[in-house]
């Protein structure tokens, strides 16, 4: 992997969680509102845009969204998506700033474990090879697989509540965001060929929606609970998912042999981390997370 591949990447992943604590605490303290049906549910996903902290965050990922590109076109799918999910430290450090909250030991803990289990898995894995586009047939089959588990995920969350439905909420996020990456991937390797190649292809309007769909989920599942919940299932399932399209779709590898024993850890450390979080949350039943420490006035940031 290049160093400006890891740069661009590191630099998406901190904007990244600058942007998820800004618009999370925009999110916190809304008054809530009564009822069901299609009006209710977009005007709870329109509250926090009232908040100039959101907008500030939806500038950060524009900024996360150009240095990915420049990751995708440089490097391989299966190594820049799981390279983000260093967004999970940065979000420990600028949620502690911006919630005036320094995390528990125990949370440190777990999203360290999260951290390093990945860590490993990535350099274990060691993924090469691969190539920059997809047959039609390819994307058909495995995009339509994606749509089909973002649309189970959505369905169960409708039936959970607080860091369930935040975990199972960010785990469709997280498809959503890995076939945004696998998108731009393929609209990076039409560069070679002009502006023109990159406009006439249907892979760039498909990656405008699915950053759109990646977007409006992002806002429900902040809504939905604490980022001790969702932000774990957000990064590494996008690190996870993206491994697996980066496969799939561009036949990228990874390394196996004695290298699977190292990923196991690696996989065995997350497990960890993530009953450490789950952990947590049950020692802060009934009481306010991290990041529900400072509920701001409608209007302000």
């Amino acid at each position: 992997m290049n160093a400006l591949t890891v740069l661009m990447a590191l630099l998406s992943a901190m904007s990244n969680a600058a942007a998820t604590v800004l618009q999370r605490r925009a999110s916190v303290g809304l008054a809530p509102l009564a009822g069901t049906g299609a009006r209710v549910w977009t005007a709870r996903l329109l509250q926090p845009l009232r908040r100039v902290g959101w907008w500030i965050g939806v500038s950060a990922i524009g900024v996360s969204a150009i240095c990915q590109v420049v990751a995708l076109d440089s490097g391989r799918l299966s190594v820049v998506q799981p390279l983000l999910a260093t967004e999970l430290l940065f979000t420990l450090l600028l949620g502690a700033l911006v919630f005036r909250c320094w995390p528990s030991p125990a949370l440190w803990r777990a999203f360290l474990m999260l951290a390093v289990g990945l860590a490993l898995f990535l350099l274990a894995a060691s993924p090469s090879g691969g190539g920059n586009e997809a047959s039609g047939a390819r994307w058909l089959a495995v995009g339509g697989g994606l749509a089909g588990l973002v649309v189970v995920l959505v369905l169960v969350a409708l039936h959970l509540h607080g860091l369930a439905r935040a975990a199972v909420l960010g785990t469709a996020t997280a498809a959503c965001f890995s076939a945004t990456a696998g998108l731009i991937k393929e609209v990076t390797g039409r560069f070679p060929d002009g502006a023109g190649a990159v406009l006439t292809t249907w892979f760039t309007y498909a990656a405008a929606l699915a950053g759109l769909i990646s977007l409006l989920l992002l806002q429900w599942t902040l809504r939905a609970g604490s980022l001790t919940g969702s932000q774990p299932a957000l990064t590494l399932g996008d690190a996870l998912i993206s491994v697996a399209l980066g496969s799939l779709l561009f036949g990228e590898r990874i390394a196996l042999g004695w290298h699977v024993t190292v990923e196991v850890l690696g996989v065995a450390l997350m497990a960890v981390g993530v009953l450490g979080l789950t952990g947590v949350h049950h020692t802060l039943a009934g009481s306010a997370e991290w990041d529900e420490n400072t509920p701001v006035p409608d209007g302000n940031a």
